[in-house]
């Protein structure tokens, strides 16, 4: 039995996509974004300070005094991409219904095929600012609400192994023991970068709306992290000393704003044998999501990337496997009194991985929004809504898991859009 993780093509494959943007004309013809949604929303050009804030009470998520669920997406590249492509995907958003979309809030070193938005510590750039201040101005005109992780556990970006390397000079070891990458939380010159960092964009202010970032209702939560993982210290007090300080840190910059961890929802059970839930990543997802300035918990649901599929073990498969996740983490979620999230969720079509065409993956995604509904989660997001690049065509499927919002019978996402915008008006009618 192999429990321990397989490399994460998805990780890897949205390394190649920082490096520049294949255009790939999937549907034919070129079209343009549809900006129809441009005005909508009762809001003035300070894009969305009129808005209630979205807040978390009794284990649930609220808004404007009733409760709030939704049914959302990830979108990671709002940061770094043109006025064009970040309005494409935010306007397939709106149409979808959905609510609530996740993209980065982090671009960090100089030498990399990405734009900076911290070339050097405690150096902020602040031309580079401009996608991601168009994206917060666009999607509260939408009336979409963002989630923005501040840091990548991961290389792409930069990430912790940029700090790493800043103060330590160190190699990355991101994917393998996490030596050196683990370092990020306990030097004190990458706490105190990260502290410096997490203020300059929480209190920035936006050149569209004209308000800073935590003045603005449309940011509805902040994040510590992209998937934090300290596998040297396998305890998890690492992590879970880091996520205390950093979370009252955050907290304290943005009190009105929802605070999570933004962790993948690994247990951390020294008793278990199964990898999401035993301790290998250093992670203890409950003690993470009962911190008192965390507002609710995060799960990511990754089954073949974790090995849990029928190849590697007879009897399991992703589909059935990933609904336990979902509903055991709900279930918890419950016992600590703190909503949770699924905010990341995706499969791959592999046939050798229990997904062999569409209509598999359609009903795997049926499985887990249907779980996700009928649990109690507050909300989920599936990896990943793109949309059109600059030339018109489609963003390319860079790691296995793009969904495209369009009605063309050649869209091959087509009907798994569909089922994600059924979901969405379900989450929202059950709120």
């Amino acid at each position: 039995m192999n429990d321990r993780p397989r490399t994460t093509s998805r990780r890897t494959l949205l390394g190649a996509a920082a490096l520049g943007l294949t255009a790939v004309p999937l549907l034919g013809g070129t079209a343009v974004a549809d900006n129809a949604g441009e005005d909508q929303g009762n809001q003035d050009r300070r894009g969305g300070g009129k808005r209630p804030y979205v807040t978390a009470r009794g284990g649930e998520l609220r808004l404007d005094g009733r409760k709030f669920r939704f049914g959302g997406t990830n979108c990671y590249y709002l940061h770094q991409q043109s006025h064009y492509m970040i309005d494409a995907v935010l306007n397939d958003a709106a149409a979808m219904g959905l609510t609530v979309v996740r993209a980065w809030a982090f671009a960090d070193g100089d030498g990399h095929s990405h734009r900076a938005l911290q070339p050097k510590p405690f150096s902020y750039d602040e031309a580079a600012f401009d996608s991601l201040d168009h994206a917060v101005h666009k999607a509260g005109q939408l009336g979409l609400r963002l989630v923005l992780p501040l840091v990548n556990n991961w290389p792409d970006y930069g990430g912790m192994q940029q700090y790493v390397s800043w103060f330590l000079g160190l190699p990355d070891d991101s994917y393998g023991d996490g030596v050196h990458h683990d370092r990020f939380y306990t030097d004190p010159d990458c706490r105190k970068a990260y502290r410096a960092w997490a203020k300059h964009v929480i209190q920035r202010r936006n050149r569209y709306t004209g308000l800073r970032y935590h003045e603005d209702p449309t940011v509805m939560a902040w994040e510590l992290a992209n998937e934090p993982r300290c596998r040297s210290d396998k305890s998890g007090a690492t992590l879970l000393g880091w996520a205390r300080e950093m979370s009252a840190y955050v907290k304290s910059l943005a009190p009105r704003q929802l605070l999570a961890v933004g962790d993948e929802g690994f247990y951390g059970r020294a008793d278990e044998a199964d990898y999401p839930y035993s301790n290998y990543e250093g992670c203890d997802w409950p003690k993470l999501t009962a911190l008192p300035a965390v507002d609710y918990g995060t799960v990511h649901v990754y089954p073949q990337n974790w090995g849990e599929t029928s190849a590697g073990k007879p009897g399991i498969n992703a589909t059935d496997w990933g609904t336990r996740w979902i509903e055991d983490h709900v279930a918890d979620g419950r016992t600590l009194g703190k909503p949770v999230v699924v905010e990341e969720f995706g499969l791959q079509i592999d046939a050798g991985r229990d997904i062999a065409d569409t209509a598999a993956r359609d009903a795997a995604y049926r499985a887990w929004t249907g779980a996700a509904l009928a649990a109690g989660a507050a909300g989920d997001q599936f990896w990943l809504l793109t949309s059109r690049v600059d030339d018109g065509s489609f963003y390319p499927d860079y790691d296995g898991h793009r969904i495209m919002w369009n009605n063309d019978p050649a869209n091959p996402t087509r009907t798994t859009a569909q089922l994600f915008a059924a979901h969405a008006a379900a989450m929202a009618a059950a709120g």
